[in-house]
Order: structure tokens, then sequence, then C-alpha cells
């Protein structure tokens, strides 16, 4: 089966090489077309009806079109690849043939399907505010949902009861939860009584009322009862007095009814977690960075709610173990999408492109203005659409520079988690200007108006970079060390160091505090702290340390500090010893065991000195190994066990001797 490209070049408004496309491409392409969408729909419709051959059309746009033109034929849907926006309206579009055949190539990547979990809501809303503006609300969506409506104020003169839906007043306590599966806790609760003249009257109050619900409507204009409660799914919130905003939030409720589904954005791997041991704290970088506190302690680790979590990619990008990393899509697909736009451009003849990642939504509407009405994008520079931005770490970033991309910028859109962006990028610049690859080759473009975008782009020109390809395979730890090893270029480059709170780094070890104890070895989570089991030693592997800090924490002679780094020589994959010691050698057999100094120390401290090793031989334990200790106070006269000197067994003499002794008295 032959693979057909379908040029158009959009009514004569962007000019197309075909010949230099299909070199670019390798695919076999039609004629350039000008109005597939249209008037000749009919050459795309005999395209489609070719058994023989699978079908991409040029346009991202119509893409709706096409699919329902395939729906009547009774084929399946063309794949339809934006190359109008991203690289044919351009001022620079003569040079983007290599960029058209890689936006092709990563458009015919085969893509993971999402993990999905349903979220079932009944309609059960719970929609709070002032009689005045709650009240109506709750008219119009009782014909759809099964509503409560709790009223904040009662001040005002409240008309008869409605029977369509509940009323109560109260004091919102507490809310939690998620779309479906939402609890509130209520104070001073007063159910709305059905009986009586006049105004609606309201029974006693009472604390504590807990109940459940799927919607809340918030209608207070209070502040959100949620941390970015834009995020959280079935929360709505309205401006009490902005009627079009009230009447859109009511809107987006009388929706909310059925069965969804709900993207599961990000996997865990408990094992991985660094977060604490023993009950002590250890890292806590997704915990501080994730907006809806979807993420909570959960023992050694920490648990993700799926319900609440929105997605923002920020907790994979922080993790310096891997235990939490974005699915939607996965890490390992968005390695490997960037891989494919650099080969692409690389083989159709390009040299040190760009990368510009950006949203899936006000990324992608910035690009399209920039392109309708402005100067559109460079030809170098190549485009890619994710999910969210702040999954794009500094991993990324680093694979991207070292599969070809001289450099890349990162597209802010309102909603960006910029503390999380600025702190990856920082990371990313450290690391290629220590590496030698030159500064500033990662910048975040945060501009609000599509002439600006395109400004920033055309006036950047980043310094031609080129490493030998990689290929970014494994975890994003694994990534990171081989895309410096390949910006190094051969390179004997000392350790590069890296701003605080960094993923990568070493231990320093206070030699003269160091009692050799072991605490920290036994806690690592990662195992970059071990100990020998021979002799006396703490050894250390660098590449293995996650700077999560716990053995800083654990250290009770406050012996260690962290000091974040990369070291891309073989000596950070192997271990090294940071302390030993000789072992102090056994009195009664010999065999070594403990810390000679530690051992030394404890019967200085204790011998003489102590009550219980004055005028004894208990100092002698000290400088015995377990066994010869237990040995000695076995078979010792305070023996913990030892209930004196076993009794002589009764015979016969002896009572006939008793007899004899009474009879004779």
């Amino acid at each position: 089966m032959t693979t057909r490209l379908m040029l158009c070049d959009c009514a004569g408004t962007q000019r197309l090489d075909r010949e230099a496309i299909a070199r670019a491409t390798g695919l076999e392409c039609s004629a350039v077309q000008s109005e597939l969408c249209g008037a000749q729909a009919d050459r795309l419709a005999a395209a489609l009806s070719d058994p023989e051959a699978e079908v991409i059309v040029a346009c991202g746009q119509e893409a709706e079109t096409f699919a329902a033109l395939a729906e009547e034929l009774g084929v399946g849907a063309p794949l339809a690849v934006d190359i109008r926006d991203r690289a044919g309206w351009s001022e620079a579009a003569r040079g983007a043939t290599p960029k058209i055949a890689a936006l092709v190539a990563e458009a015919q990547r085969p893509r993971a399907p999402e993990k999905t979990v349903d979220v079932g809501s009944e309609g059960l809303c719970l929609i709070l505010g002032a009689p005045g503006v709650a009240l109506p609300a709750a008219e119009q969506l009782a014909d759809v949902l099964s509503v409560t409506c709790l009223l904040t104020d009662t001040a005002e003169v409240i008309p008869a009861p409605v029977r369509r839906f509940d009323v109560a007043a109260g004091r919102l306590r507490k809310a939690q939860g998620a779309f479906g599966a939402f609890t509130v806790v209520v104070d001073a609760m007063r159910p709305a009584l059905p009986s009586g003249r006049g105004a609606l009257a309201f029974a006693d109050p009472k604390d504590g009322g807990e109940s459940g619900c799927d919607i809340i409507l918030d209608l207070t204009g209070n502040p959100p009862l949620f941390p970015s409660h834009h995020k959280r799914d079935g929360y709505l919130r309205a401006d009490p007095g902005d009627p079009l905003a009230v009447q859109r939030a009511l809107f987006a409720a009388a929706q909310l009814v059925g069965t969804f589904e709900k993207t599961l954005h990000v996997d865990l791997q408990p094992s991985l977690c660094a977060h604490s041991r023993a009950g002590q704290i250890g890292c806590t970088r997704c915990l501080d960075a994730c907006p809806t506190g979807a993420i909570l302690p959960d023992g050694d680790s920490v648990a993700v709610d799926p319900a609440i979590c929105a997605g923002c990619g920020a907790c994979s990008s922080l993790c310096p173990s891997g235990a939490i990393s974005y699915a939607a899509p996965p890490v390992g697909e968005t390695f490997d999408r960037i891989q494919t736009l650099a080969a692409a451009y690389r083989t159709a003849g390009g040299a040190s492109p760009r990368l510009l990642v950006h949203d899936d939504s006000h990324g992608r509407e910035m690009i399209a203005l920039a392109a309708r009405f402005g100067r559109g994008l460079p030809s170098d520079a190549i485009p890619l659409g994710l999910p969210s931005l702040a999954a794009f770490g500094h991993a990324e970033m680093m694979a991207a520079l070292a599969t070809g991309f001289a450099g890349v910028d990162l597209l802010l859109s309102p909603g960006s988690d910029r503390d999380t962006l600025a702190a990856e990028t920082a990371l990313a610049n450290a690391l290629t200007e220590g590496l030698g690859a030159g500064a500033g080759r990662v910048a975040l473009i945060d501009v609000a108006d599509p002439d600006a975008l395109s400004s920033a782009l055309y006036d950047a020109q980043p310094a031609p970079l080129q490493p030998e390809p990689i290929l970014p395979l494994g975890q994003r730890r694994d990534v990171t060390r081989l895309a410096a090893r390949a910006l190094a270029q051969g390179r004997d480059v000392p350790p590069v160091p890296l701003p605080q709170g960094a993923p990568y780094g070493t231990v320093v070890l206070d030699q003269d505090a160091c009692t050799l104890c072991l605490s920290c070895a036994g806690l690592c989570p990662p195992g970059a702290l071990g100990d020998n089991p021979d002799r006396p030693e703490l050894r250390f592997r660098e590449d293995a340390c996650v700077q999560c800090g716990l053995c800083v924490t654990v250290c009770p002679e406050d012996a260690i500090r962290l000091e974040p780094r990369l070291d891309i020589s073989d000596a950070a994959l192997s271990h090294r010893v940071l302390k030993e010691e000789e072992p102090f050698h056994c009195i009664e057999c010999g065999k070594p065991f403990g810390v000679k100094s530690t051992i030394e120390r404890i019967a200085a401290k204790l011998e003489g000195k102590h009550a219980m090793f004055t005028n004894s031989d208990n100092a002698r334990l000290i400088r015995m190994c377990d066994d010869c200790r237990v040995r000695a106070q076995y078979h010792g006269d305070a023996a913990p066990f030892s209930f004196g000197e076993k009794p002589r067994t009764r015979t016969t003499d002896d009572y006939l001797e008793e007899r004899k002794t009474r009879n004779e008295s």
C-alpha cells in the first residue's frame, strides 16, 4: 500500500513545491490543489476511494470536513496535517520544505491510547449563594438536575418554598472531592420548613451537617472553595453580579449528567518514590508543585487522586526518581516525537532547527493568528503541541538539543505553571552552559500578541549546535545523562554546578563528624548511599542520587550536605568510598565487628565512670562481638536468665534419714 499526500495551497495563499516535498517526505504527492474542502473535493474523494492508497491531507483546518467525506464513502478518515499555519503561511515559506517534511513525519507516528476511567454523575447539584441569585438559578436547573439550594444569607424576604428543589440555609465549613464525588460539611444548617404562612421559615440550626453531591455551583462571590478552582472538574463558579457569567455556569452545569471519561494523566510507581523513610521526610517536590492538591503523602510514598488531578504535568517534570511520570501522552512518546521531528528535518536537508513547544489550546491559536494576519513562524521554528506545557521539563529540553535542535522555545499561556517552567528552563540552561554547549539555549516566550510571538522568533538566532544525534530511550534521568554526554561532544568536562533543588548531585561528608552509623545508607531511597558488609565503609554512587535530602535529615551528627551538580564521567556510575575505618576485633574470638574508633570512644566514656561498668567485668562486654557477649553473659555470675544452682534430686534414703532424725529427737 502506498501513502499519498494530498497537497492544497488554500486558494493560492501558500506556495508548495510538489517535487521538493515529495523528495523530502518520500511520499507520493498529488498535484497541488486549491480547494480540497470545496470545489475540488471530488479529487480527494477519488483518492480516498483507492483501496491501495493511504491518504494524508496537508490541511488541518478542515479535518472534520474530510472525515465527513470519508464517512460518506464508507472509508476511514484520512490523517489531516496542518502545514499551512505552521509552515506555509510565513514570510519565510520558501525554505519551509524541511519543516513540512518534519511535520508530516511526526503526524504519521502512532499515538498511544489515553488511559481513562469512567466518572458517573446523577445530576445532584448543590447551589451556593444569596437568595436573589441562587433561587432563580435553582429554578432554571430544577428540570434537568436534582438541586439543593444552600442559602448563605436569609436577611432578605424569601418567597414561599418551591417544592421542585430543596432549600436550606447555612455556612459551608468544608468541601472536598471532585466531580461525581463531592462531600460538604455545613455549619448552622437550617432546612427550610415547608409549612406556615408568610416568608419562608427555617428549622433550628445544627452544626456538622454532611452531604454529598456531583456538582457544586458557587454563586457566592466569595473566594473559591478549592485551589486552582478552574481545574477542579464539577466545580463551577460565577460572579453573582455578572448575569452572563451566571448563565454560562448554569448551561455548563446542565450538561454534567451521565457517564464521562476522565483521563488518567500520570502514572505512579510508589517503590521509586523518595518522599520519606521511617517517618523522616525527604523529597516534597511534587507536593509543593501540585496546584490542585491532588498529591498527598501516603506513608513512604505519595498518592495521586486521579479525580482531582488536572494533568498540569509539573510533578512529572520535577520528580527526581521517575516515580511520577506523565501518561497523556507518555514521556517516551514525547521523546520519540522530538526525535522524529529532528531526524526528518535533517534528512530533508534542513540544518539547525529550533523547537517551539506550545500547548494545544492557547499556543495553537497564537500560531494560527500569527500565520493568518502576520509574519507567521520562521522556517526553522518547528512547533510541537502538548496537552500541558509544564510536562515538558529539563529532560525533554536536553533531549531536543541532543537530537539536533539548536534551541528550544516554550510559548507560555495564561494558565501555564510559570514557576515550574522557569526552574526547569534554568536547570537546562545551567547544563548546556556547563557542558560547553552555550548559554541560553532554552527560552520562555511570554507574549499575548501573535505579532510579538513572530518577532521574538525572527529576532532570536541561536548559534548552530551539532552534536552526534542521540536516540532518547529510557527514563528521564537516563535521557538527560545521555543528552549531556552528547552535548559535551567528547570534551573532558568537570562536574557541572546546578541550581539548588536540581535532582542531580553529590553528597559532601564531614569526615570528622561522621561516626559511620550508616543511618543514611539504611534509608537512602534510590540506594545511592550504601555500606560494605565486610568492613566499616560508607559508599556513594553519584548517578543514583536524586538529592532528596533524606540523608541530611536522618544524619544524627549533621555530617552530610548536598551539592547539586551533574558529573557525566564514568566515575559517577560506580561506587566510591566516602569514609572507611578499621573494624574493632573481638577480644575473645578475634572476629572484626563495629568501628574501632567508635568502640574505643564508647569504652573510654563508660569504663570506670558509669556505675554498671565500675568494679565489674562489664567493661569487657563492650569489646566483644555479639556472639561472645551473649556467651559471656550466659555463663557469668550475673547471667540474666540464671536462677542459681539446680537443687539436688531427693531420694528414698533422704526421706528415711529425715524420719530417723525426727524419731531420735
